[in-house]
């Protein structure tokens, strides 16, 4: 046998920490805040309350079908890193959710990018939506000529029934 990398072992090693990753977002918890996010189900149904944009902000999304809420803590401060980014944190959502797909929609710009992607952005610090290897930390990470831009963080999740639910926030990347 050659000496090398193992492929088996790097296919568990991506397969325990993606699974660590999705058990992690479906146990979140956290604690109830003011109704200023969006949820939208499969059906099209939405609500959206107030819009207040303080640097860190937690967005509680209003009730969805089956009573339960989804909450997400998105993070402008200023960061001691080269480069511009915000962090998101999933807080709480629905029990068999699951994150799948992170996107960042304005007049300028469509950025989709899977739970993959963003692994692989954690790795490598490529632009768009990153989760670091053992999954702590989440954000997005943009050039300068996004500064200033308006547009909506849409995150996707989805249970194992193939049920989708979206929340939504308008912000303006600083």
């Amino acid at each position: 046998m050659k000496a090398g990398k193992n492929p088996m072992k790097n296919k568990k090693i991506f397969l325990l920490t993606l699974a660590l990753f999705a058990l992690l977002l479906t146990s979140a918890c956290g604690t109830k805040a003011n109704n200023n996010g969006a949820v939208t189900d499969t059906n099209g149904a939405a609500t959206d309350a107030g819009n207040t944009k303080p640097a860190a902000t937690a967005d509680a999304a209003a009730p969805t079908e089956t009573n339960e809420q989804i909450l997400i803590i998105i993070d402008q401060t200023p960061k001691p890193i080269e480069g511009n980014s915000f962090d998101f944190g999933v807080q709480q959502l629905p029990e068999g959710y699951a994150l799948a797909e992170m996107q960042w929609i304005s007049k300028e710009n469509l950025i989709v990018n899977s739970i993959q992607d963003a692994i692989q952005h954690g790795a490598s610090g490529e632009d768009g939506f990153y989760i670091s290897g053992n999954g702590q930390y989440t954000g997005f990470f943009y050039p300068d000529t996004m500064k200033g831009e308006t547009g909506q963080v849409v995150f996707l999740f989805k249970n194992a029934e193939g049920k989708e639910l979206t929340w939504k926030k308008e912000i303006t990347l600083k």
